[in-house]
């Protein structure tokens, strides 16, 4: 039996997604997926359940929604503001959503792209083996009001956990490797890209992040004769204009603008997530200590369950405080403590 996530409003940008589809990049398609798949893996260890399970991705916006059944959510991703039937939530946390509540989620305040998990996953149908919607191939489409998603209420998962938000939001140092084509570019230029600060150009999407800057554009020795050949999520093309483009999860197969370097995968989250605006700086890094922060990155992820922790609310947050008891038993106003 299956329920139903009402989508009462929505967000110019809602999307179906998971982690992608693996093994179809010979084919002419990249991976898709979440553009910050460490929320996904929040998600799973708030609820305790697979982060491949589908969630509902919101850029910028959220929306309004209603379960036609009680069930457990997740909130993560872009700190985002979010109310119960008027009571706000605790992002970053876990959160009983009982049968015909008002869920409403505003804009992001920290970040970009926001998450929100259900208790099992939203059944939508598989195709090539995910659900994730892939807007550059158009594999499914945006959310929009009016939409029934499905899901199994009687899915176990776990409410009342809250994990410490992370740093990934605010843009920052971002660290990448060499790729195919640095050496088409001088030493020069490429000391120079690193000293440059660049800015989040709000002409970005799930696709690429351009990278705007108050410097010259950076030019490839050779650029203009360089053979289109495969390209990776994360790579930095620099386009006829001098501008670099990290590409991310819905990036094209193959292409001929030169590569300055590739963003390491732990920081392609950090450069989904910066705002419009947003400061980021690039430093180059081997092979070998990329390899190496990776291994740790990845470890870190799989100790997230053992890291969420019982979500304390603050009594000054609870509009029926009252009505609690929070003193068992009985106690007289009168007597006195201290007698023997």
């Amino acid at each position: 039996m299956s329920a139903h996530l009402r989508v009462l409003s929505a967000g110019p940008a809602m999307s179906i997604q998971d982690l992608g589809r693996e093994g179809h990049l010979a084919f002419g398609l990249t991976r898709g997926g979440a553009a910050d798949r460490l929320a996904l893996f929040e998600g799973a260890a708030l609820l305790g359940q697979p982060a491949e399970c589908a969630t509902i991705e919101m850029v910028g916006m959220g929306g309004t929604f209603e379960a036609t059944a009680d069930t457990i959510i997740a909130l993560t991703g872009a700190r985002m503001a979010a109310t119960l039937d008027g009571a706000p939530m605790v992002w970053n946390a876990s959160h009983t959503l009982p049968a015909g509540a008002k869920l409403v989620i505003g804009g992001a305040q920290t970040g970009t792209y926001g998450y929100l998990h259900i208790a099992g996953g939203f059944d939508t149908p598989l195709y090539m083996g995910a659900r994730a919607t892939h807007l550059t191939a158009q594999i499914g489409a945006v959310l929009k009001t009016g939409d029934d998603i499905a899901f199994r209420p009687s899915t176990p998962a776990r409410s009342g956990y809250f994990l410490l938000p992370d740093t990934r939001f605010q843009g920052g140092a971002v660290r990448v490797t060499p790729s195919f084509q640095s050496e088409h570019f001088s030493q020069e230029t490429r000391n120079r890209f690193c000293q440059t600060t660049f800015r989040r150009d709000p002409r970005s999407n799930r696709q690429g992040v351009r990278m705007d800057a108050d410097a010259p554009g950076f030019y490839a020795e050779g650029g203009l004769s360089i053979v289109s050949e495969v390209i990776t999520t994360g790579d930095i093309q620099v386009a006829g204009d001098g501008a670099p483009y990290v590409l991310m999860c819905e990036s094209q197969t193959t292409g001929g603008y030169p590569r300055i370097g590739t963003v390491i995968p732990s920081d392609l989250p950090k450069v989904a997530q910066a705002p419009v605006g947003t400061v980021i700086e690039f430093e180059f890094i081997s092979h070998d200590t990329a390899i190496e922060i990776e291994k740790r990155i990845r470890n870190e992820i799989k100790t997230l369950s053992s890291r969420a922790q019982p979500l304390v609310r603050d009594p000054h947050d609870i509009p029926d405080l009252l009505a609690y008891q929070l003193i068992s038993g009985t106690v007289s106003a009168t007597a006195d403590p201290f007698a023997s």
